[in-house]
């Protein structure tokens, strides 16, 4: 479904990431035996501003090297002139995602000295929190680039006034708009939001007016039925109340 779009965008480019991350991850953890911490940084530093590399820094070099070989090489197989535009856009893309994980590296460091002190540091790099890479990707993704689906010498914008703005390396690319995801589509595999639980007072994803399209939402109220404020009994049974609570439940028109 929905080749192209720049939803596919943000997935090849979460892919990338995240293979480069657990990759990198084993490294560090020596769970891979082609691999292991950034031996580059080793015997390097500031002794003058009283810190040193040491520790295990992440060796991001492996993990983005093997990303582009288990998810690029298959593309690059793909001959012929159809679709070679697609197969351009999916390459900027798993790169894009890549890079999110080089620019979002950053330096940690332990202090040593008396009593804490920290006259003396050592430090290391570390990639960020997956969780703060996707936000990153996600930001990509809301402000993602159309480009001509028309390959000539490079990639270019699908605004022809825009085209002398370079596109960067960061960036995530797609062809086709997206669908309407708000209305089924069986055709496409687009199940609609109609009927999905929402959450009346978010403002986020989640909530009734962003995920019912603006349609509205239908309330009912939902009888649950649960033990609760249990007890155990000497000797030897647990003893339960019978507890009943009324909830508002919404979902979409």
């Amino acid at each position: 479904c929905c080749a192209g779009t720049k939803e596919t965008a943000f997935i090849s480019a979460v892919t990338a990431a995240g293979l480069v991350h657990s990759v990198t991850r084993s490294c560090s953890a020596g769970n891979v035996t082609e691999c292991s911490c950034d031996v580059t940084l080793r015997h390097g530093g500031s002794a003058s501003e009283g810190w040193h590399w040491g520790g295990c820094s992440d060796d991001i070099h492996y993990g983005m090297a093997f990303s582009r070989k288990f998810l690029d090489v298959p593309f690059k197989n793909i001959t012929g002139k159809s679709g070679s535009g697609l197969v351009a856009m999916n390459l900027h893309n798993n790169e894009a995602g890549r890079q999110a994980v080089a620019k979002l590296m950053s330096v940690d460091c332990r202090c040593h000295g008396v009593s804490g002190s920290c006259a003396v540091k050592t430090c290391w790099k570390t990639m960020s929190s997956f969780e703060k890479i996707g936000r990153f990707l996600k930001d990509k993704y809301e402000n993602s680039i159309q480009i001509s689906d028309r390959l000539k010498k490079k990639l270019r914008r699908k605004e022809k006034s825009q085209r002398k703005i370079p596109i960067g390396k960061e960036d995530l690319l797609y062809v086709n708009k997206s669908p309407n995801y708000c209305v089924e589509d069986q055709k496409l595999g687009i199940p609609g939001t109609q009927g999905r639980e929402c959450n009346r007072t978010s403002q986020g994803p989640e909530g009734c007016n962003l995920l019912c399209c603006g349609r509205g939402y239908n309330t009912h109220v939902v009888r649950h039925v649960e033990r609760c404020e249990c007890k155990f009994v000497w000797c030897c049974y647990v003893r339960c109340r019978r507890c009943e609570t009324m909830t508002d439940v919404h979902t979409c028109k």
